[in-house]
Order: C-alpha cells, then structure tokens, then sequence
C-alpha cells in the first residue's frame, strides 16, 4: 500500500494497563492478515461482538486465462491488510488475537489511523453487501492480449480493431511464420491488465 503515508495519522497507546480507560473512540485501522485469509481474518474479528467494530475487507472480481479457459477469480483489493474500526484502548487484544489476523498496524507505539472519508471513498466503489467489484476489461486498439478460448487458446496477439455493436475485436496473429488478422468474440481475449488498478476510478 505504497500511498499509506498519505492516508495515515498516528495514535499512541500506553503500556502502562494501570490507567484508567479513556472515552471510548472508534477508528479505522490497517490490520495485517495471513496470506490469502482476508476474508476469514475478517468474519473472526465482526465475531469479537465488541461495540462498535466495523470490519471493511474489499476484493475484486476478475477473470484471467488458465488451461482451463476463462476463469473468474475473487481475491482481495489490498492483498493481506483489512480495515477495521474500533477503540484501541478496548478492543487491541482481541482483534490482534482474532483468528488470521497477524497484526494490527504500528510503528513502535504508534498505531496507524485511517480517516473516515477514506474508508466512505472506497466503499462507495463496491457492492454494499457483499464488498465486491467487478472489473471488465475495456480494450483499445494496440493493446496485447492472450486468447483464452478455442483452437487458438494461450496465443497472444496484437488489437487492431474494436468491433462497434458487435462485441466483437480484430486481432493479429503471429501465425506459421506471419502475421494474420481474424475477427473474434470480445469475450475471447483477455488482456494483460493491472486488474487492482482498474477496479477504482483514477483521481485527479
């Protein structure tokens, strides 16, 4: 997450368990999850119960060419980190115990802190429920690309020309020591895509 410095203030959280408990404050924070285990990381940490945790665990929805076809996967926007809300000074121990949680995100004894309209950004870009985006993939010509269905499966090609109204691309071939262009399904190719970096509108 190489913008963090730019969506993070610090908090600081005493050692010493003898004082006594501030006023409750609930804000978000970057929690450090198991590889692939977001999702689970963040069911664990909405079963603490404690009030006023909110957990926000977005991913993308995508598809990419295996041998076996087309391929729709799921996987986390932010690979290994989740979003969760909650006061540090009640709910640290428990959401850093939570099952596949690693840690909650510091700096010596500062706790990174995510601000509000950060969080409502990015949730206004995926499905209020189920957390999800979906990315399609939008060609332009000139774009490489992998066909991923068919005779031709796993060659790559150059566009020529997007097809209007027929969802359909023309693509060239490098093929038996030429080039040649054909005509195909939009849904046949896959280009090669930073799918993260698509999934959210650019800022300006």
């Amino acid at each position: 997450m190489s913008s963090a410095g730019s969506l993070f203030s610090d908090a600081h959280v005493s050692s010493d368990d003898s004082e006594e408990l501030p006023e409750a404050e609930y804000l978000w924070r970057c929690v450090h999850t198991k590889p692939k285990c977001e999702h689970i990381a963040a069911r664990h940490v909405q079963m603490i119960g404690h009030d006023g945790i909110d957990v926000f665990c977005p991913r993308v929805r995508y598809c990419k060419s295996t041998k076996r076809g087309k391929v729709w996967f799921v996987e986390s926007m932010f690979p290994g980190y989740i979003f969760v809300k909650f006061d540090l000074y009640r709910s640290l121990r428990a959401v850093n115990g939570a099952h596949a949680v690693t840690r909650v995100i510091r700096f010596a004894d500062h706790f990174s802190v995510i601000s509000d309209s950060v969080i409502a950004d990015l949730r206004e870009n995926f499905d209020q429920e189920t957390e999800l985006i979906t990315v399609h993939q939008t060609l332009v010509e000139g774009d490489e690309v992998e066909v991923a269905e068919g005779a031709l499966r796993g060659a790559t090609a150059v566009v020529t020309k997007i097809l209007p109204g027929k969802d359909r691309v023309r693509i060239l071939l490098e093929f038996l020591g030429g080039s040649r262009e054909i005509e195909v399904p939009l849904m046949s190719v896959l280009g090669n895509r930073n799918v993260r970096g698509e999934a959210l509108p650019s800022s300006k």
